[in-house]
């Protein structure tokens, strides 16, 4: 009996053993990153540096996997649902605030059904039109919006999403009348806009700066405290006639409820020092996005006060609930 005890001891030992092993020699095949937005927006460009960069630290592959489609929703489910073993990973940003206060029902809890990694990047966004539209400024624009109620559009990456909330704080305080075109992304936005197929667009930032750099796009605002190093003849939303207006897109890694905290940790450690690196930091700022690496925990409190703090602002817009 006492054979068979032990027998039966060593065999439950080993089949403890096992998932330490594979979380030790952690990873060994690719890692997939979900970005639940299309090509070409500010997600994109914040995973895709990321994946690069983490993807040399880590010795193995880092798979950019876009799956775009209601307001990032889409892929956050795939996300929450997939596998938690550090194989599949998120690059979320703050439209997962958003859409818990937008939706009635997600088909996950932003707060339960993640694990937040670390914040990756932030990023202000910028007001931009085509250059077909007669409006050369800001102050042109709002005066040409005020004088055609409604013949106006605007795009969006989504409803509910960072870029039509930030245009409708910026409708409603100025009760200004513009019809809302919606799109899967920034990426389809800015192709849209380009296309002189909309009027404007609150794109963010690193999306939109190659094209106003390259006049195919006007720059009218940018939504930061201060003018940017990088386009500083664009002035403020907040200089522009609406003080305390302030808006930033944020990005960061998060992984499925249940993954190891040996795993997060380890992903943790490595994304941080990727985002700390010389090399990553100034790719990140030549596209105007800043990085900010953060711990686990104080991911995890930021995302809390988000959805809290847009759920406060999605009911003072009487955006109906979806």
């Amino acid at each position: 009996m006492y054979r068979i005890a032990s027998a039966s001891l060593f065999a439950s030992l080993l089949v403890a053993a096992a998932p330490a092993a594979a979380q030790g020699d952690y990873p060994n095949k690719p890692v997939r990153m979900v970005v639940p937005f299309a090509p070409g927006g500010g997600s994109d460009i914040s995973g895709r540096i990321l994946a690069l960069g983490l993807g040399e630290s880590l010795k193995q592959t880092i798979v950019v996997d876009n799956r775009p489609g209601a307001g990032s929703i889409l892929g956050c489910d795939i996300v929450a649902k997939s596998n938690p073993d550090g194989y599949t990973t998120l690059l979320g940003n703050i439209s997962m605030a958003f859409n818990t206060a937008i939706y009635k029902k997600l088909p996950y809890d932003v707060l339960r059904d993640f694990v937040p990694i670390t914040l990756v990047t932030d990023q202000p966004n910028i007001l931009v039109a085509n250059p077909a539209l007669p409006a050369k400024s800001f102050k042109e624009f709002l005066a040409l919006a005020e004088s055609q109620p409604g013949k106006l559009t605007f795009g969006s990456a989504g409803p509910g999403s960072g870029t039509h909330l930030a245009m409708e704080m910026l409708l409603m305080s100025r009760k200004l009348d513009l019809t809302h075109v919606p799109y899967k992304g920034t990426g389809p936005a800015l192709t849209a806009l380009l296309g002189n197929q909309i009027s404007v667009f609150f794109s963010t930032y690193a999306s939109a700066l190659p094209h106003v750099k390259s006049n195919r796009l006007r720059g009218y605002a940018v939504t930061s405290v201060k003018r940017t190093t990088s386009l500083p003849q664009v002035p403020t939303v907040a200089e522009s006639g609406f003080p305390g207006y302030e808006y930033s897109t944020w990005y960061g890694l998060l992984a499925p409820a249940g993954t190891p905290r040996a795993i997060i940790d380890k992903l943790n450690r490595e994304a941080v020092a990727v985002l700390k690196s010389e090399n990553t930091r100034q790719r990140y700022l030549s596209q105007g996005v800043d990085p900010i690496p953060s711990t686990s925990a104080q991911y995890v409190a930021h995302l809390k006060s988000e959805v809290v703090k847009w759920t406060k602002v999605v009911r003072a817009a009487k955006i109906p609930q979806q």
